[in-house]
């Protein structure tokens, strides 16, 4: 896992060298193992890499590499799971390798194929930057679920790229201007949806896509792989076997999947919460190994937030290295401070605390970690999936007239009421905002403003951006209600596109490349996506519960009674925090002046959502958790000169 970035101007000038190497400097935090820079100051082109050394330590593995015809140069991030298959394919065919290094088998495949063949062929995590020398033309390559960011951006002749903004801000060229639109789109999910970024006219590549660059011509994006696809083959070709059949299936591709991850020249491990995702990966693992895999996990004071003891019996029926961190809440409250400085764009899922803690402290003994992610989205597991069909199978039923004027009555009576009213019965502490939430939903006028709904921190964000008209994108899409029939499926396809990519991919790969770890996803593996969606959905959520078949999978290695509990997510008190010890920094960004200055955001309604939180009437903390994570991006960037280098330490 590295990073890497570079510009296409067609105005080469002198000095080309000098401005890639200022954007390299700025992620060297992705690479701190070495830096490499390739420039063609004839052609325009300046390419740089920070490396993360995992597979073939030598030198013959550094970035940016030329191919052995010299047509071509990759810099590139990630990891080519399947490259030893690949590279026998080439040797057969005649080539002779170099050196062992997965990045020399993905340039001497694109020589060979070419670049769409090649990236159909590619088993992995990876985003790419190739430059044909022979036709003058970039392309740039992003993986097919989008574990590895790219971003991209076009200012007049000039075309930037690379693995996070911060290395697009540093060169000259680049434009800090925030788009408000994207900001409205941050303010309903807590991330801003690809393909827009906080800044105009920068663009995050959409996974299993390909941009192409020629000489003075428009970019052009294709995709060569995409979950829409995925879903349809699926959906039209279902299994139909037993549920011992499938669970079989499903495990020779999981060991599979997570066998290759486990290739690496470094010390590997995996993160390991004791849920189902975190559990089955490692059983995985410990099947495969000779000796006792290392994993990791953190725990917390705060009962309701801590799964160290569930990690504890699952490690040690396992038979892992385990290492366990009791997070005192002053190491979480010393990290929320930096998260600007990791996170270059605003992002607001409070799950980037606990994930950061916990890659600090996996860092600390080996550079590769293998992560659980992706099980809920393939597999059903998140609440919504079961609240939401139940939700609506009630609620539908109801004409949407009656519905809407319910909601209307509810949310005429103000929270403070409603607690007066029902806040001395049982369950129905903080009444006011249980009602207000409930109307909200009642006011859906159908299922996907439902799941637009359960998936927004702020229900109107345009009552709250300043100048802000929210982008429509594929959760407001009417095709994919014909596309995806099932409410629970639709949910579940629109998670994986977006909040997936966007949100949890995106958070693991900032906050585990704040300590250069490479985190791996084995879930992920594309080859498994698309068996998942070929499953029926009864082989996933069955009896009220989700992950019906890859239960049944980890508990051929893990018995039920460690498993089978509530499900708890990985989070932070932040609503307490807010209310204790984070209450002065957040005063800071909140300030009334402050906010009306600024001009993006409405200070009334800001004001008046903390008033409320702090007053305990109403738990605002996931809206101002939003506000709080702009607002202290704003404050690192907006006004930072173009070339800044994160100040937080990472050790």
């Amino acid at each position: 896992m590295c990073g890497f970035c570079g510009v296409l101007t067609t105005s080469p000038e002198r000095g080309m060298e000098a401005a890639v190497r200022r954007m390299n400097d700025t992620i060297a935090h992705r690479g701190p193992d070495g830096d490499g820079i390739w420039v063609d100051e004839a052609a325009g082109i300046a390419l740089a890499h920070r490396r993360l050394a995992i597979v073939d330590l030598s030198p013959l593995g550094r970035q940016p590499m030329e191919s052995a015809d010299g047509r071509w140069v990759v810099a590139y991030n990630g990891e080519i799971y399947n490259y030893q298959d690949l590279r026998a394919e080439l040797e057969a065919a005649g080539h002779r390798f170099r050196g062992h290094s997965d990045t020399e088998v993905l340039v001497e495949g694109v020589a060979r194929w070419g670049v769409e063949a090649t990236a159909r062929r590619l088993v992995g995590i990876f985003a790419m930057a190739l430059w044909d020398r022979r036709e003058r033309t970039l392309h740039l390559v992003r993986d097919q679920v989008g574990v590895k960011p790219l971003y991209w951006a076009r200012f007049g002749g000039t075309v930037l790229f690379g693995s996070q903004p911060k290395a697009l801000r540093a060169h000259p060229a680049f434009r800090a201007e925030i788009d408000r639109d994207a900001l409205t789109a941050y303010v309903r999910f807590a991330y801003v949806p690809a393909p827009h970024t906080i800044y105009a006219g920068v663009h995050k590549l959409e996974p299993g896509c390909i941009l192409t660059v020629r000489p003075d011509g428009e970019p052009e994006r294709t995709a060569y792989w995409s979950l829409e696809g995925a879903v349809r083959a699926g959906l039209s070709d279902r299994l139909d076997l037993s549920d011992d059949e499938a669970a079989d299936r499903l495990e020779a591709l999981l060991k599979d999947a997570v066998g290759r991850q486990m290739v690496a020249d470094v010390p590997l491990g995996a993160f390991l919460s004791g849920g189902v995702d975190s559990s089955t990966v490692v059983a995985m693992m410990q099947a495969q190994s000779s000796r006792p895999v290392r994993t990791f996990t953190i725990g917390f004071r705060e009962a309701g937030y801590d799964e160290s003891a569930d990690a504890r019996a699952v490690a040690a029926h396992l038979g892992t290295d385990h290492t366990e961190l009791t997070v005192e809440p002053a190491d979480a409250l010393n990290v929320i401070p930096t998260l600007a400085d990791w996170y270059d764009e605003p992002f607001a899922d409070s799950s980037q605390v606990p994930t950061f803690l916990v890659s600090q402290l996996t860092r600390r003994s080996v550079t590769v970690a293998l992560s659980g992610d992706g099980g809920d989205e393939l597999f059903a597991g998140y609440r919504r999936y079961l609240l939401g069909a139940r939700l609506w199978r009630g609620m539908g039923r109801v004409p949407a007239g009656l519905r809407a004027a319910a909601a209307g009555l509810i949310q005429a009576v103000p929270p403070g009421r409603w607690d007066a009213l029902l806040g001395r019965l049982p369950g129905m502490r903080m009444a006011g905002d249980k009602a207000h939430k409930l109307a909200g939903i009642l006011g859906s006028a159908d299922a996907d403003t439902l799941y637009r709904t359960l998936a927004s921190q702020w229900q109107h964000p345009e009552a709250l951006v300043l100048g802000g008209r929210e982008p429509h994108g594929l959760p407001w899409d009417a095709r994919v209600a014909d596309q995806v029939p099932d409410f629970t499926e639709r949910m579940q396809y629109l998670d994986s596109a977006t909040y997936l990519p966007d949100d949890i991919l995106a958070k693991v790969d900032r906050a585990s490349m704040a300590v250069a770890l490479e985190a791996r996803v084995p879930l992920l593996d594309h080859r498994v996506v698309e068996f998942a969606w070929r499953l029926p959905l009864h082989q996933k959520l069955r009896d009220g519960q989700g992950k019906h078949l890859l239960r049944r999978v980890l508990y051929r290695h893990v018995p039920r009674a460690l498993i089978e509990r509530p499900k708890m997510g990985f989070a932070v008190p932040i609503a307490d925090w807010l209310r204790g010890p984070l209450r002065p920094w957040a005063e800071d960004l909140l300030d009334e002046r402050r906010l009306r200055e600024d001009g993006l955001l409405d200070a009334a309604v800001v004001r008046r959502a903390w008033a409320e939180h702090l007053s305990g009437r109403r738990n605002r903390q996931h809206q101002l958790w939003v506000v709080l994570m702009f607002q202290a991006w704003k404050a690192r960037w907006d006004k930072a000169p173009a070339a800044a280098e994160p100040t937080a330490s990472a050790a």
